[in-house]
């Protein structure tokens, strides 16, 4: 039996009883054109905006007005070490050490400085495995940095592909192709989570397989942070990538993460590139010393940092530590669990949920198969104030976000899609 219930009084009721409701109200929720709140299922793709993050991001104009560059050093929040406000709390949120965790750059960018480092290609080992169906970026990033090194980016790259009629991946067949190929594999890069399924991996099981045998390991965890406990530091991951726009609230295209691990906190001899602000901030403004690297993570920055960026992410961090990641994981598998319930009762005929069914292996998102859809399911939804996100051939993706989804929410959802498939 079942620990949900059906019915609208179940949800109202599961609302009065959470938590952490109230932080709903501290997000400004789209609504339709007569004021109503639309059905936000899309944290997943862009975050909603912190109410919070308005007046942050105003500090540092203010600040900017009445102090000009001097706001560097005399601003409210000195801009000169701006990063280093957002570096412990995030490092929470991923489960890392201070020294690991760096916010700068974008996601991809940020990978690309990875693969500097952590690609190392020789003549017998240069190949890099990555999921099958990765995420296009990473796809084009990692077939760039192949050729960029010499080699041909089809036969360069081995994919790690789900079994037929399978959309999940088995982790049997990453160690068959690691018995196969791990010879000649330089570099494993995977989405920690992955955009399509939702399928949340185990990274420490990922990564000890790896280097095993002697494979570097680097994980995209843009639909990680923020949503699932990553444990970056105990996974013992080479290095990962992560975005801030999605669970972290951080605003479109704002900075992303990275996360280096604590073992190549002080090797001053990994092959990097460089720029001013990974050299020695006690030296930095002498203009004319030798580069001089900054242990950990910060020792991959490049430029100064874009302040108003990072006032809206720390608006968003500052939520963050203050419920933490632990409570948001529980009530998300709830929320989630309820969504899943939800859904089930449209008929196994109707619905196929891919994303996996066991909690641990899957964070909020859920990625469903509706029998016969095309797009125009998700117009329909989206004119009866769903804002979902629907990805080819034949996906809805929704993410009931616990910081700001409601029971109430996934109840009306799932109304609003069983109305328009009885309506078919």
């Amino acid at each position: 039996m079942s620990k949900y219930q059906l019915g609208l009084d179940y949800a109202k009721q599961q609302d009065q009883n959470d938590k952490l409701a109230a932080y709903r109200d501290k997000f400004h929720i789209p609504k339709d054109e007569h004021g109503n709140d639309l059905i936000y299922m899309t944290g997943n793709s862009l975050g909603l905006q912190p109410k919070s993050t308005k007046y942050y991001v105003e500090q540092e104009l203010e600040d900017w007005a009445k102090l000009g560059v001097e706001g560097h050093t005399e601003a409210k929040n000195p801009w000169l070490p701006y990063h280093e406000f957002l570096t412990y709390n995030m490092a929470k949120i991923v489960g890392a050490k201070p020294i690991e965790v760096v916010v700068m750059n974008t996601l991809t960018a940020n990978l690309h400085l990875m693969m500097v480092s952590f690609y190392q290609p020789t003549n017998e080992r240069y190949k890099i495995l990555i999921e099958s169906d990765a995420f296009p970026s990473d796809k084009y990033a990692v077939e760039s940095q192949l050729r960029h090194h010499g080699y041909n980016d089809k036969e360069g790259l081995i994919l790690w592909k789900p079994r037929e009629d399978e959309e999940l991946l088995r982790y049997e067949d990453l160690e068959e192709l690691l018995e196969s190929h791990g010879h000649e594999i330089a570099l494993i890069m995977i989405g920690g989570v992955n955009y399509y399924t939702g399928q949340f991996f185990d990274l420490k099981r990922i990564t000890t397989l790896a280097h095993k045998y002697g494979c570097k390991v680097g994980f995209d965890c843009a639909h990680g942070a923020g949503n699932v406990e990553l444990n970056l530091h105990d996974s013992d991951a080479d290095f990962a990538v992560w975005c801030t726009y999605k669970y972290l609230n951080s605003g479109p295209g704002s900075l992303a993460g990275c996360f280096v691990h604590e073992k190549h906190a002080f090797n001053k001899d990994l092959n990097r590139f460089t720029g001013w602000w990974s050299h020695n901030k006690k030296t930095r403004f002498n203009m004319r010393d030798e580069f001089d690297v900054l242990p950990g993570a910060e020792g991959w920055q490049l430029s100064n940092p874009p302040i108003l960026s990072m006032a809206a992410i720390k608006a968003s961090l500052d939520i963050f530590n203050e419920v933490g990641m632990e409570k948001l994981v529980k009530k998300s598998r709830i929320l989630t669990g309820y969504f899943e319930f939800l859904l089930k009762q449209l008929g196994e005929n109707v619905i196929k949920i891919i994303t996996p069914s066991n909690q641990e292996e899957r964070g909020c998102q859920l990625s469903i198969q509706v029998l016969n859809a095309d797009k125009t399911l998700h117009h329909k939804l989206t004119k009866a104030g769903v804002i979902s996100d629907w990805r080819q051939p034949d996906v809805i993706r929704c993410a009931p976000v616990p910081l700001y989804n409601s029971f109430e929410d996934i109840y009306l959802m799932v109304e609003k899609l069983k109305a328009i498939l009885n309506a078919n």
